[in-house]
């Protein structure tokens, strides 16, 4: 199919730039005290949302092409949409059909990876978040794949649990590690198998670094679940609860690396002629620890010893660079994003974020392609975030995307800019209500400058939220409050700040709105028809 776009008659945008605003995990609440957004100080935001060009979009469910409206959305899915135009089956809905119609286990790779160990009676080990929250994986699939397992005789298995805490419960890793325990006990006495939990560490400092933020998260995990090193308990049940016990105030996300001992070693170190799988379904938090089993010339820290074994990913994380080699089900095959088609008609564009989120406003966006489109069209900053809990530092690098975005905005080379503040998302992550605060109002003082900017350019912005957060940041049940660290299922603003307006164009009469709406509307914004098979803009030219 072409990628050449076709002019709208009577409308050819605005002299100055088109800037999309995306404030990450700023969604809209109930406003009361749960909700951070609200209490927020956000004197631009609550002006903007009185414009009649404002709106509310779907941003979780099956609006991100997630199984249900009972799933929450996340910033790879959100960004996935926004940049596609379209929904696309992501990788909670592509594994679960997999491991239902049983799918997956009829892949070369599974059988490759059963084999392997029957065949050598060694183990097959398996890495990832243990959890429900399907951000990037589900319990149940784990078990699915130990249960399988076991039914092909695979007679040993680790699990590598990474505690969650973020996109569940934040004190919530008893209930899944009694669960896979259970489960475990019912393989081993039912087919006389040897499964159990092996390490594990909350995922925030264990294992699930992204986009090269600190390495030295993956070393952790690394020694923990491959070399054995690290603090030793009977069980993990005993690993949680002594860390709790050490600091109430901890958090599953937070817990150090634990290594599970019987009679003075390791339960299960990985060694030569195992099976390793990293049951994530989502990539940016599963590509590090792949590259670090996968790569001959890896120097990011000292592996000390490189077992020989079969890896495998539940998805290919990386479509561009491959990473992994080997993967259990295919990822959506995202073509024909917004990008590839500004690119395609000479769009000069510029995305911004800092590392937290820089792969959100170029990966997920591009389609879950590392690098750029057209680099003589397109520049990509990343400014590096700060290696601390975001609690305490709330603001983040708000300031210095704003001051760059209006650095790239002035010097007039660039017709489409995109930014991803993270506050919302990342501060909202930690659970702790001052700093929520704080992180969103550091969002509404960057969008105060960027907008006096565009309006002195003659541009547009549209400002939006990939999913919600910060407006939940607790829940009650029971007639009690529990922390809430996970995304919400609100809806999300959007609205199109246009200076120049001169009634155009009007919101369009759409059922639904939600992120993969916004693809053709930038298209639109800038002059251009919307490709036929992309989702309605959310704007309508008048006749």
């Amino acid at each position: 199919m072409s990628l050449e776009l076709t002019k709208i008659k009577g409308f050819a945008g605005r002299k100055g730039p088109l800037l999309l605003v995306i404030m990450d995990g700023v969604g809209l609440g109930k406003q009361d005290d749960s909700d951070g957004v609200f209490l927020a100080k956000t004197p631009t935001l609550d002006e903007l949302m009185k414009s009649k060009m404002y709106t509310t979009l779907k941003a979780h469910g099956t609006a991100v092409g997630m199984p249900s409206d009972d799933d929450m959305g996340n910033s790879e899915v959100g960004h996935n949409a926004l940049g596609a135009g379209r929904v696309f089956d992501q990788g909670a809905k592509l594994v679960k059909k997999s491991i239902d119609s049983r799918a997956i286990f009829q892949t070369e790779t599974w059988k490759k990876l059963v084999s392997r160990v029957k065949e050598t009676n060694k183990y097959f080990h398996f890495i990832g978040l243990l959890s429900d929250g399907n951000v990037h994986s589900h319990i149940d699939q784990l078990l699915a794949l130990l249960s399988e397992a076991a039914k092909s005789g695979v007679k040993n298995a680790c699990v590598h649990a990474l505690l969650d805490g973020r996109d569940v419960h934040e004190k919530s890793a008893l209930t899944y590690i009694q669960k896979t325990e259970d489960h475990l006990a019912d393989i081993n006495k039912t087919y006389g198998c040897n499964y159990r939990i092996a390490s594990g560490g909350g995922r925030m400092v264990v294992t699930m670094d992204r986009y090269n933020a600190d390495w030295t998260i993956v070393e952790r995990g690394w020694k923990a679940h491959v070399l054995g090193e690290g603090r030793r308990f009977g069980s993990a049940k005993e690993a949680v609860e002594t860390y709790y016990k050490e600091d109430p105030k901890i958090t599953d996300q937070y817990l150090d690396s634990f290594v599970i001992e019987d009679d003075g070693s390791p339960v299960g170190t990985i060694e030569d002629g195992d099976s390793v799988v990293v049951f994530n379904f989502r990539g940016d938090r599963a590509i590090e620890i792949s590259m670090a089993f996968e790569q001959k010339d890896f120097n990011r820290f000292d592996r000390k010893r490189v077992p020989d074994v079969l890896f495998a990913g539940m998805m290919e994380y990386d479509g561009d660079l491959h990473i992994p080699s080997h993967y259990l089900v295919n990822p959506p095959t995202i073509d024909r994003s917004v990008g590839e088609y500004m690119c395609a008609n000479q769009i000069p564009a510029f995305a911004i974020s800092e590392t937290q989120k820089y792969g959100h406003v170029t990966y997920f966006w591009n389609g879950n392609k590392s690098g750029y489109i057209n680099k003589e069209l397109e520049t990509y900053v990343e400014i590096p975030s700060d290696k601390i809990r975001f609690d305490q530092a709330p603001r983040m690098k708000a300031d210095e995307i704003t001051d760059k975005t209006i650095e790239l905005l002035k010097s007039g080379q660039f017709k489409f800019g995109r930014i991803n503040y993270p506050n919302g998302d990342m501060v909202g992550h930690t659970g702790v209500p001052e700093a929520i605060i704080i992180s969103v109002e550091a969002v509404d003082e960057g969008l105060t400058k960027l907008l006096k900017v565009i309006q002195q350019l003659g541009g547009v912005a549209v400002i939006l939220a990939d999913h919600g957060n910060a407006d939940e940041m607790f829940t009650v049940k029971g007639g009690k409050k529990q922390v809430s660290t996970a995304h919400s299922l609100n809806p999300v603003p959007c609205v199109i700040f246009d200076p120049g307006y001169q009634n155009e164009y009007r919101m369009a009469d759409l059922k639904e709105r939600g992120l993969a709406n916004v693809a053709a509307t930038l298209l639109n914004l800038l002059g251009f028809e919307q490709p036929k098979d992309y989702a309605p803009s959310l704007i309508s030219f008048e006749k």
